[in-house]
């Protein structure tokens, strides 16, 4: 019988500030996942070189295909602030028996004794607590010197039984699971049951499932039919005993020896636009302004979720990728003629004779612009590349680590289309962000604001691998009053992949919890690989640029339902107007988000 086993060390660096960050690893074929694993997989070649390479290959299948395997894999690595990583922990889950089997627990080479076990062990720990398992087992070669003679490999082991006494964890007595498959076989691991801090005995019942899986299920091929019926049997004892502490008087939670730990699967990253408010417009009535991104602010970073991550610099490729050149120079040129202060509003809109545009840039405006009230400032191009910015940041984030990330950014830019832009708008960045992603499979795009995402439907159009999804007010009312009817489902290949839901101008909580999960229906049918979210605040009571009636209970309940969609997300600031209530709505909707998405 081949058994894994991991060198834990009780030492710890007192001087040291590092921060782990530990985060799931969900998908092998996701850019910075399938760099983790192939990393992963070093480590246990390095640590395990007795183990069989099939062993090792089979990594990125377990992730994937649990019904092969016949349990959920779950795996989590440890990384340094330069991404390096430090060890991993692979949790086997068994849901039709409520338990769980800690496979692996490894520090890379170099890394023992830095808490990289300590670190993972408690984020092991705390995934079975909130899957409410019966408890957590595992295997730890022996310290008792008639089971285990080589003094060097005996001090190992008891180190390891140390460290795990410290959490409850503890060696099961009174049964034959020490025993060997073959006389000459030394060192026979103990099985460990750690109970999870629930205060619950082990019943013998719950005990003979769980090493019964255990042995057909990961030791099949090694364990025959006799032995496992022997192994199963020797478990007498109801409840099972353990092991009375040796190295600790009192078990406690290892928390306190464990360096400070950042969990990025429950954690979303926060990209703020640091150049929004040079994109100001000190008017009368003008609602897009810089004091709706610090409302936003002051009311959700209390809330814990939120890990700040600097804004990237990324080239105009990605902007002229859905975007037409003609617009993006325009929006280059216009902006640099104008001094501090300086603000053009579009008023002539000259359909009839698109060949020969006027000489003067601020006069060509209506070429580019669908209303008379976004103005072009000398900073707005820089404003709003600064937030495409922060949304592409925002997509490396998903790539590489986070498995939720939040561009908190103005101007907003859901109603830019191809070639023009206005509604505040001047570059779609949650189109930028969709095109990116769209390289790593179906991405869709559900659009929350009030106002219709006239900008994402005209880009995503005629093509069938962005699903773009929009609750708004009805057009025959709302703004941009030319798009968003129920109708326009897309054109050639993007047939069939818009969808429009709009709604009549007065709209409670519960109306708009039925359209949204009509609209869950659809992304659920896509099956797309990330999701990203149009956030707009505007349906909230009160906003002066809508006509609904949300409140912040009913935001928290929106966000949970898109939570529990459980996808990479990406979520993008919108709208959302009425000062007062804006940073409120926002931290009961990421409260609700955080519940579906983070919990089990």
């Amino acid at each position: 019988m081949i058994f894994r086993i991991i060198q834990h060390t009780c030492k710890r660096r007192a001087q040291t500030t590092l921060m782990f960050r530990i985060r799931r690893i969900h998908d092998a074929a996701w850019p910075g996942d399938a760099r983790v694993i192939s990393q992963v997989q070093g480590i246990l070649r390095e640590q395990f070189p007795l183990l069989a390479s099939e062993d090792v290959e089979k990594l990125p299948e377990q992730l994937r295909n649990p019904l092969k395997f016949r349990f959920r894999s779950i795996l989590y690595v440890a990384e340094g602030a330069n991404s390096r990583l430090k060890g991993f922990a692979l949790f086997m889950h068994a849901p039709d028996l409520h338990f769980g089997y800690l496979d692996y627990v490894s520090a890379a080479k170099l890394q023992t004794g830095a808490g990289v076990g300590g670190a993972l062990y408690t984020r092991v720990r705390e995934e079975a607590k909130a899957l409410e398992l019966t408890g957590l087992f595992f295997e730890c070669l022996p310290d008792e010197p008639a089971l285990c003679p080589d003094p060097m490999t005996l001090k190992q082991n008891k180190a390891r039984l140390r460290f795990y006494e410290r959490f409850g964890a503890r060696p099961i007595v009174g049964t034959a699971y020490e025993t060997p498959l073959t006389p000459e076989s030394t060192c026979p691991p103990y099985l460990v049951f750690d109970a999870l801090d629930q205060g619950k005995p082990l019943r013998r019942r719950d005990a003979q499932k769980a090493v019964r899986a255990i042995l057909e299920r990961k030791y099949a091929e090694c364990c025959p039919p006799n032995y496992v019926d022997m192994v199963v049997h020797s478990f007498a004892d109801d409840p099972v005993r353990l092991r009375e502490p040796r190295y600790v008087l009192t078990a406690k939670h290892q928390a306190s020896a464990v360096r400070p730990v950042l969990y990025t699967d429950k954690t979303i990253a926060l990209v703020v636009n640091d150049q929004h408010d040079i994109h100001h417009v000190p008017e009368r009535g003008y609602v897009q302004a810089p004091v709706r991104i610090r409302s936003i602010l002051k009311d959700i970073e209390p809330l814990g979720y939120f890990q700040p991550v600097s804004v990237r610099h990324f080239g105009e490729e990605h902007i002229l990728a859905v975007h037409d050149r003609k617009l993006v120079e325009y929006l280059k040129r216009a902006t640099a003629l104008l001094g501090p202060g300086e603000s053009v509003y579009p008023y002539v809109f000259p359909i009839r004779n698109a060949a020969r545009p006027p000489k003067e840039l601020p006069v060509r405006a209506g070429y580019f612009c669908i209303d008379t009230f976004t103005p072009i400032t000398r900073n707005a191009f820089l404003a709003a590349k600064r937030a495409v910015d922060c949304a592409l940041t925002a997509v490396q984030c998903l790539r590489e680590e986070y498995r939720v990330a939040y561009a908190l950014v103005r101007p907003p830019g859901h109603h830019a289309e191809r070639r023009v832009f206005g509604g505040f708008c001047y570059f779609n960045s949650a189109a930028v962000a969709a095109h990116c992603m769209s390289a790593l499979g179906r991405v869709a795009v559900l659009d929350i604001d009030y106002h219709h995402g006239n900008g994402t439907q005209d880009i995503f159009y005629r093509r069938a691998d962005v699903l773009t999804v929009s609750l708004h007010g009805h057009p025959r009312f709302a703004y941009p009053y030319f798009s968003g009817y129920e109708e326009e489902k897309g054109e050639g290949e993007g047939e069939g992949y818009n969808m429009n839901i709009p709604l009549s101008e007065q709209v409670d909580g519960a109306a708009y919890r039925e359209a949204l999960a009509r609209a869950l229906r659809r992304i659920i049918r896509f099956a797309p690989r990330i999701l990203i979210i149009a956030l707009g605040l505007d349906p909230a009571k009160g906003d002066p640029t809508g006509s609904w009636s949300l409140t912040a209970k009913d935001f928290e309940r929106n966000g949970r339902m898109l939570g529990e969609l459980r996808l990479p997300t990406l979520i993008i600031q919108e709208g959302g107007y009425r000062i007062r209530s804006l940073g409120t709505n926002a931290k009961y909707f990421f409260q609700g988000f955080a519940a579906g998405a983070f919990a089990r």
